[in-house]
């Protein structure tokens, strides 16, 4: 339920798209930056709470911004 909600804020918010899903697994791009970001989040029911703090960071750092702005802007 999580990350697909992730999925849905980050593809609305910040122009990732789905370019392939793979077994258990999405692959998530954008070009909002100018250039490509790629993710690959799990689609499964619970993920560790480290995954998901990877994959938190790992966004912010492509949008240059706080992990905290980015969690408001996707939950708050």
């Amino acid at each position: 339920m999580l990350i697909a909600l992730i999925y849905v804020n980050v593809s609305q918010n910040y122009g990732y798209v789905q370019t392939r899903k793979t077994g258990s697994h999405i692959r998530l791009t954008s070009n909002f930056m100018g250039y490509e970001h790629y993710i690959t989040i799990p689609d499964h029911n619970q993920i560790k709470i480290g995954t998901l703090n990877f994959i938190l960071n790992d966004i912010a750092n492509y949008l240059t911004m706080p992990k905290s702005d980015l969690i408001n802007h996707l939950f708050g």
